[in-house]
């Protein structure tokens, strides 16, 4: 685990140090599935609902928009619409001690215009190429070679040894919380796919294109009938939650309800490429990741695109990422240099990079009728470790916290600074 420590949004502009919130509050208890009473009625709050009433700890989007408070008894966290004399009442009457209250935080994706984000990416590829042979190579060392997507498989595929392994992610469930999947998509008819909306007004269908791009890479095809692979975990058991609109934005309160139904759900993977700009961790994200872990599910998540690393600007991991319990996942690209963009490990506890992985020019599914589309991001990083960690649970049965070490222990060391990529490349199993 990283001495403790966002997705996927390549933007060009340094990003707002003030966060966006949504006026709600985030509560983390002392524990999680505990029957201590919490007195909601003397703290004034109503309609509270419990995730323990719905299947699979399934909670409606509905619910989640018009609770006074809404319960994710998995992780011992709600989400409460309450003002500061509440919140006291609250902490007073409860039998379950409060360890934080935090505000609920917006997280985001990929911006609208992705045309311009990639050709901004591939100006910042021309720049690392120029410097291969420079400094940041070791006197008397060859530049290291370019992987390039092939009739057979993309460069990511290649990268992560994907293509040469003997395990497929058979039987392992891998939660993409996202902007929900493609469901009529061609490449996967026939696959097990189990899609829920944690968004109020929108059902699990992708309208944005950034989550079907993301299970792709996690859980694609081995054979996909038109392109090359780009799948990872062909053979994984797809559970997509829509956490996030069509717009590319959601709440912490949709984000909880997904890891809380992914995690009663027995998924010991869960991949998030998404977060909020913000350097300090969220504390709801590490009592969740915490939760999970114990729980036998992993959570990954982006470490964010807010560097340019062009201008000297490094960037930092932001939330949910830079909690301690949560698996922050760096972007290369296909020199398995550090993408520019690419986020780098903060001082605090938590804020490291823990692993690198393929994120720069990245082909992937899409929404029909485009089918395929290449983009690049620690968005599109951190689905293919989601896939290698899904092929090490099934060669190893390892889950949680020896799943996480294994990612770490089997990686490829690389010559960038650990503050950039962590343990190195991920690498499938042989």
């Amino acid at each position: 685990m990283k001495d403790p420590r966002r997705p996927a949004v390549p933007e060009t502009e340094r990003p707002d140090p003030r966060p966006r919130t949504t006026g709600r509050q985030v509560v983390v208890f002392a524990d999680a599935d505990s029957e201590e009473p919490v007195d909601w009625a003397r703290a004034g709050v109503r309609d509270v609902a419990d995730s323990r009433d719905f299947a699979a700890g399934d909670v409606p989007p509905e619910t989640l928009r018009g609770a006074g408070a809404t319960v994710f008894a998995a992780l011992g966290i709600a989400v409460v619409t309450a003002d500061e004399g509440q919140l006291r009442e609250l902490r007073a009457g409860s039998a379950r001690p409060v360890l934080s209250v935090s505000p609920e935080l917006v997280h985001h994706v990929l911006p609208a215009d992705m045309g311009t984000y990639v050709r901004g990416y591939r100006d910042g590829v021309s720049d690392l190429a120029g410097r291969f042979a420079s400094a940041d190579t070791p006197a008397g060392a060859a530049p290291r070679a370019r992987f390039q997507d092939t009739a057979e498989a993309t460069w990511g595929v290649q990268a992560v040894r994907a293509d040469a392994c003997g395990f497929s992610g058979r039987g392992i469930r891998v939660a993409v919380l996202d902007t929900g999947f493609d469901l009529p998509h061609p490449d996967f008819v026939g696959r097990a796919v189990t899609a829920r909306s944690f968004v109020a007004g929108e059902d699990a269908q992708d309208g944005h294109g950034h989550g079907t791009h993301c299970i792709g890479t996690a859980c694609g095809p081995a054979g996909p009938r038109t392109g090359p692979r780009y799948g990872v975990a062909s053979d994984a058991e797809i559970f997509s939650g829509k956490v996030l609109g069509n717009e590319g934005s959601g709440t912490d309160a949709g984000i909880l309800a997904g890891i809380n139904w992914a995690v009663t759900s027995g998924c010991p993977v869960i991949s998030m490429s998404l977060g909020a700009d913000v350097m300090e961790a969220h504390p709801p994200y590490s009592a969740a990741g915490r939760r999970a872990l114990q729980r036998g599910s992993l959570i990954i998540a982006a470490a964010g695109n807010n560097g340019d690393r062009r201008g000297g600007n490094p960037g930092f991991v932001g939330a949910p990422a830079n909690s301690v319990e949560i698996m922050a996942v760096g972007a290369l690209d296909p020199g398995l240099e550090m993408a520019y963009f690419s986020a780098r490990s903060l001082p605090e506890r938590g804020g490291q990079v823990d692993v690198a992985a393929p994120g720069g020019e990245v082909l992937s599914s899409w929404p029909m009728p485009d089918r395929y589309r290449t983009i690049s991001g620690t968005s599109m990083a951190t689905p293919h470790v989601a896939g290698v960690a899904a092929l090490w649970a099934e060669a190893t049965g390892r889950r949680g916290m020896e799943l996480w070490a294994t990612l770490c222990q089997e990686s490829e060391r690389l010559l960038q600074p650990s503050l950039d990529v962590g343990s190195g490349l991920v690498l499938a199993p042989r």
